[in-house]
């Protein structure tokens, strides 16, 4: 794994220099763009808006608009906006992990100590385990602060990526229904999640949409016709709920 994010952590006045690795990968296919007509490679190219001309990434800068005028903006004053936040993942509490609604989660991300941080790096980690809590924090990546927490998962120290309050849109802007449901729906509802519940494991799911698509492509490589056989979606009407939770109930057992 290649590290994308250098700094420390900041626990009390102790300081842990760690490094940031990406905890995720992708699990579906690597699909390429190409041209209907001849099957030729589709580039994406950066272009000067004026001119037309392909431009190279040594010659791009970044600007913000600010009263009609660019301000070109560099390296140094990203990091300038925000020394500290831009080396430093500050705890600045903790908190019990379940206090936070899974809207607000994002990306994780592996924390690796710096040979010098092992020792403090173990101690939080298993001060968290003990503890059941979660270091809550922000820190700069990439030209933007992210809020953020610490936890402990299996031998390493995860960070997640958190959104702000600011970025979770009002689910008051949708049409949605009013919380009247009949008891005896409620009760059969409730039943089929007692029927549906088991322990959590994560093992057991897997991307079997990119298997099947694989197997597609196989079979098209070899030049066998595949039949396309559409999906039709049947919206039945509210009064066959209960005839629904019934049949589910049913087939649950």
């Amino acid at each position: 794994m290649r590290a994308i994010w250098t700094g420390a952590i900041g626990f009390g006045l102790v300081n842990i220099p760690v490094k940031l690795y990406s905890a995720a990968q992708q699990s579906d296919l690597d699909l390429d763009m190409l041209d209907k007509k001849d099957h030729a490679h589709i580039k994406f190219k950066r272009v000067n808006e004026e001119t037309g001309k392909e431009i190279s990434w040594n010659n791009i800068v970044k600007a913000y608009k600010y009263k009609g005028e660019y301000v070109i903006l560099n390296d140094k004053d990203f990091e300038q906006a925000s020394p500290k936040k831009s080396k430093f993942i500050e705890i600045d509490e903790f908190i019990m992990e379940e206090e936070i609604d899974s809207i607000y989660f994002e990306t994780p991300y592996f924390l690796e100590p710096e040979k010098s941080g092992t020792k403090a790096y173990a101690l939080l980690r298993e001060a968290l385990k003990k503890s059941g809590k979660a270091g809550l924090g922000s820190f700069v990546l990439r030209n933007k602060e992210h809020l953020c927490i610490l936890r402990p998962y299996k031998n390493a120290i995860v960070l997640n990526r958190l959104r702000f309050a600011e970025e979770v849109r009002d689910p008051g802007e949708l049409s949605l229904p009013a919380g009247k449901t009949k008891a005896t729906e409620m009760k059969m509802a409730l039943s089929l999640i007692d029927q549906l519940t088991k322990p959590f494991d994560i093992k057991k799911f897997k991307d079997t949409y990119t298997a099947e698509l694989l197997k597609l492509i196989k079979e098209k490589a070899k030049g066998k016709e595949i039949k396309h056989q559409p999906l039709k979606v049947t919206h039945r009407k509210t009064k066959d709920l209960m005839s629904q939770l019934k049949a589910s109930l049913k087939k649950a057992s």
